[in-house]
């Protein structure tokens, strides 16, 4: 049976804002084709990109280092918790409930796996309710995914913990766990429940916590 790859990642574009307060990407020309054109005698132009932006920008994945100083840092992370992994789907539709408490993972085998939430709230992206009153996991819920192994968390809304308050428990405990967390993430409902491999591999950077990938799943 042939496989498909399903994209779970925003695309970043000039000025765009992921998390009110922080700045937008500025994405520019560092060489462009035509400056290049004078280096080749064969008509040769090349274009070489250039762009400012902060780490938390479209749909990225913290690792430990975000929260704690002594945490691995992207470098750090293994591949074994961002890559090839069998992913398990839980829907918790933002229209019944903002919450995601631990009885909408319970029952389910998430040892070693992707644990991805889609609560539908991608469908607010890029307007001014996706940045409220949005979905989020509880305390008690990062908990139970920790004592039951997954190897990594994602959620397609603005915060994988409650921004209403001024506390980030879910990243404390997941992180501390050494689980990375994708946030921001699009398409999720799309997924089936179980049955796909799961993709979200960030650069090797040394001293940084968080950075934007290209996560999908390989159905």
């Amino acid at each position: 049976m042939s496989s498909k790859l399903v994209d779970l990642s925003h695309v970043i574009e000039e000025g765009m804002v992921t998390f009110k307060g922080l700045p937008g990407p500025h994405l520019c020309d560092y060489w462009t084709r035509e400056a290049s054109a004078a280096n080749y005698d064969d008509g040769s132009t090349f274009q070489i990109g250039r762009i400012d932006m902060v780490a938390n920008t479209g749909t990225y994945v913290d690792s430990p280092f975000h929260r704690y100083a002594d945490g691995k840092d992207l470098s750090e992370l293994p591949l074994a918790s961002l890559a090839d992994l069998e992913g398990v789907l839980v829907r918790a539709p933002f229209e019944q409930r903002l919450a995601v408490d631990v009885a909408a993972f319970e029952g389910l085998d998430v040892r070693g796996k992707a644990v991805l939430v889609a609560t539908g709230w991608d469908v607010h992206w890029q307007t001014e309710t996706y940045y409220g009153n949005d979905p989020y996991l509880t305390p008690e819920a990062a908990d139970w995914l920790a004592a039951n192994g997954a190897a990594f968390v994602g959620i397609d809304s603005h915060n994988i913990d409650d921004t209403r308050t001024r506390a980030r428990p879910v990243h404390t405990t997941l992180l501390g766990a050494d689980i990375p967390i994708g946030e921001h993430m699009t398409n999720l409902t799309t997924l089936p429940d179980s049955g796909f491999r799961f993709h979200a591999v960030p650069p090797k950077v040394k001293g940084m916590g968080t950075f934007p990938v290209r996560a999908y799943a390989v159905v």
